[in-house]
């Protein structure tokens, strides 16, 4: 009922003034046509006063009109339906025969953000394979594409996932080669998490996204560990900070035997953004690799296997990053070296140590962005768990590895890249199947999308 005469209110509000008015300017029509005697008895002082009762009137107009404008932006806010404003009514005090102004209108508020998110990307590869003296040479095509979503739940806790291509049996990369008679792409479900965020401290639970600051020498980028995750980053004086991750990492769960596991964490430091930046990061991973039931050949790729087809080594990897950043040459050409250290104090035999370096010139995040890069790594056979390092190159692990690079951004949101990998084995004893000094070169043509 009280919704009734509400409505009710308004239309009358809006019927009585324009009959008010309607009727006064008839009656001055009235007094300055009428016939000669009417005329004479219509004074100027009663036109004049007229003039003011249709003036008043009209003020009045207005202001019910944006009274009505009002209740309405209040209705569409708590209704989520936009109310059209009122049409247009004359300003007060304009004359009878001038143009009439409309009123400036009420915004409507403004609706709230949505709490669902949405982003991905897209990537198309050319790659070549050359070089290798007892093997073919192979070119391929290569797509990857990832859908990410983020639902807000509440101010604290948001609920993320991501769908990805690629071997759903393979964790560290989500690309597919253009093959099989033109069969559909697989799909899988690459990461699905909540989030939770109160203050500095942000905790991840699910299959989730990467905590460690890392690089691909023994974290592969596509890696998504499943268990949970926390870290705390605290602010320091002057701009610099300090954060702290830690990372349970559910690896294969076993009804019959005992679980493989990861336990880790990180400690890193920054220092306040400036023309010179660096960055620090010590991590610790302890693996117990105790059921290998969800284990294929992709996962163990080249670590060294005991006769009945398990791990050699344990892994208990001290894992340092290191980047040093200088914008002294302008906000286009940043240089940036960046150094990985790695070393596992449980490897069976003395090839347990890996290290790399990269060093890039240039930014490539805003349109005719131009960026070259340089790499160089060499890891040894058990230096670092090859089911979750990169895959950048046939040889997970026992490589000399160099690489060129050249990015170019066209446009916002585009990456075109083009990377030549020269590389060998390092040690000729675990070299396999690869001839110990052929160098073999692999060169991509990437072409990517953001949304």
């Amino acid at each position: 009922m009280a919704e009734n005469r509400t409505f009710g209110g308004r239309f009358a509000a809006r019927s009585r003034t324009p009959l008010r008015a309607a009727a006064i300017a008839l009656s001055l029509l009235f007094a300055t046509t009428s016939s000669g005697a009417m005329a004479q008895s219509a004074s100027a002082e009663q036109i004049a006063d007229l003039q003011r009762q249709l003036d008043a009137l009209k003020a009045e107009q207005a202001q019910t009109a944006a009274r009505i404008a009002q209740v309405e932006n209040t209705l569409g806010r708590i209704t989520g339906v936009p109310v059209a404003p009122p049409p247009a009514t004359p300003v007060s005090g304009a004359p009878i025969s001038g143009a009439a102004a409309a009123p400036a209108p009420v915004a409507l508020a403004a609706r709230p953000a949505s709490k669902l998110q949405l982003s991905g990307d897209v990537r198309v590869r050319y790659e070549s394979n050359f070089g290798d003296a007892d093997a073919r040479n192979r070119d391929r095509g290569v797509v990857r594409a990832r859908l990410r979503a983020n639902y807000a739940v509440s101010d604290h806790i948001m609920a993320g996932a991501q769908l990805s291509t690629g071997d759903d049996d393979d964790p560290n990369t989500a690309d597919v080669t253009l093959s099989n008679w033109d069969d559909d792409l697989r799909v899988s479900l690459d990461q699905i998490y909540l989030r939770g965020t109160w203050g500095n401290l942000v905790v991840h639970a699910g299959k989730i996204p990467q905590p460690f600051r890392r690089t691909d020498l023994v974290w592969d980028g596509d890696v998504s560990p499943q268990g949970l995750s926390a870290a705390y980053k605290q602010p320091l004086p002057g701009g610099a900070s300090i954060k702290a991750t830690g990372l349970y990492f559910q690896i294969d769960e076993a009804s019959r035997a005992k679980d493989s596991s990861m336990v880790g964490g990180q400690i890193e430091f920054a220092t306040a953004p400036g023309v010179f930046h660096a960055e620090l990061a010590a991590g610790y991973y302890d693996y117990r690799v105790n059921s290998i039931t969800g284990a294929d050949a992709g996962d163990f790729r080249s670590n060294l296997l005991t006769p009945a087809g398990r791990y050699l080594s344990d892994f208990d990897m001290l894992d340092i990053v290191g980047s040093a950043t200088f914008a002294g040459l302008g906000e286009r050409w940043p240089v940036q070296l960046i150094g990985n250290y790695v070393h596992n104090y449980g490897a069976a035999v003395d090839a347990d140590t890996g290290y790399g370096a990269d060093l890039f010139v240039g930014r490539a995040s805003k349109p005719h962005d131009l960026r070259f890069g340089y790499g160089y790594s060499r890891t040894e056979v058990d230096a670092v768990l090859a089911a979750f390092s990169h895959d950048n190159i046939d040889i997970a692990t026992n490589y000399l590895l160099h690489s060129l690079s050249v990015d170019y951004v066209p446009r916002a949101n585009t990456l075109l890249n083009l990377t030549l990998y020269h590389y060998r084995p390092l040690d000729p004893l675990y070299a396999g199947t690869n001839q110990p000094r052929d160098w073999l070169n692999r060169v991509r043509l990437n072409f990517s999308v953001n949304f």
